[in-house]
């Protein structure tokens, strides 16, 4: 009888990629979804990549704000995945939009796990929660941590570090077998339409959106990667305890639309680098562009040593993670030709 796993937030761009993974490894997958209605779209988007001898997909109703439901998802499960947590493109102007539900689902989800008895659990957390804002351009691994008590820590990298931070408490206290999964930003194909903001950056050069690019770059992995990720970390027994860093290397923006721009010759799409004054100008009109305002001039850097070492991982490109994403958002029409 194959093994079951809770997969949490089945829905999203890197659930799907999760449940796909654990699906053709032969594991049995119960996924949550706090509207019973997307059932069907999270089986459209994995029936046509699933093998042969793939395990059983089946759906749990839950909400990360509420105690409803959470027992009944974890009977009978021999680990737990937990991805859901909000993630936005422009950071709210109340932090707690973010920071609460994050934390306290995490807290509701793994205290639920050890109630239920499911002591292997792991956690899909952030490059966010690792990269210290007062080491700017130094190579970060994961013995570092966000510093949520920094002025410019946005409420997304607090909502992260906390929730992990929490995550880490409660397996100590509650002796859970946790593992988290640290992605940077996580590119390549979804599995159908429904992907929630992550390719929102890819988009916006596609379309041209800005006229110059900030100078800023950021840890960048494929979602198939990180996907990868979780499969080994249930795998092996020797990544309990233990975080991993999911980034293939760093791209600062401008490389990463001349490389687009290389892709699509004849799309107006911008490559030159803007005077830090016009983008903190541009800041007070856009939110999208007022979040990464600490970060500007910087090339973010974490180390995916632990994770090629540990784990056997052999990573796919960031150029070639961007241009995957890029092909799917033309082929399918998110961007105008």
């Amino acid at each position: 009888m194959a093994e079951t796993v809770l997969l949490t937030g089945v829905s999203g761009f890197i659930a799907k990629h999760i449940a796909l993974k654990l699906l053709n490894a032969g594991y049995d997958v119960r996924g949550t979804l706090r509207r019973p209605d997307r059932a069907d779209e999270v089986r459209a988007a994995l029936v046509p990549y699933l093998t042969e001898h793939a395990g059983e997909l089946t759906f749990a109703q839950t909400d990360l704000e509420s105690d409803a439901g959470w027992a009944e998802a974890m009977a009978g499960v021999s680990a737990l995945v937990h991805t859901a947590s909000p993630f936005p493109i422009a950071q709210p102007k109340d932090p707690a939009v973010l920071i609460r539900p994050a934390v306290e689902g995490t807290e509701r989800v793994l205290k639920a796990a050890a109630a239920a008895g499911v002591t292997r659990v792991v956690l899909t957390s952030s490059t966010v929660a690792v990269l210290n804002e007062s080491k700017p351009d130094t190579l970060q691994d994961e013995a570092d941590w966000c510093d949520t008590h920094l002025p410019t820590t946005t409420p997304y990298a607090k909502s992260k570090t906390l929730a992990e931070r929490a995550a880490w408490e409660i397996a100590k206290a509650r002796g859970l077998r946790l593992t988290t999964i640290n992605p940077g930003l996580v590119l390549g194909p979804p599995l159908d339409e429904h992907y929630g903001s992550s390719l929102g950056l890819v988009e916006r050069l596609l379309k041209g959106k800005d006229p110059m690019l900030p100078a800023l770059g950021f840890p960048i992995v494929d979602v198939r990667d990180v996907a990868e990720m979780h499969l080994r970390a249930l795998q092996r027994p020797e990544t309990e305890g233990r975080r991993y860093i999911a980034a293939a290397g760093s791209m600062a923006f401008v490389d990463m639309a001349r490389t687009l721009k290389a892709a699509y010759p004849t799309r107006r799409i911008p490559t030159r680098e803007a005077p830090q004054f016009i983008v903190r100008a541009l800041a007070l009109f856009d939110p999208t562009i007022k979040s990464i305002l600490p970060k500007l001039g910087h090339l973010e850097r974490v180390s995916n040593a632990r994770a090629v070492s540990e784990m056997g991982m052999e990573f796919i490109a960031p150029k070639a993670a961007l241009l995957a994403s890029a092909d799917w958002l033309v082929k399918h029409g998110k961007v105008r030709a």
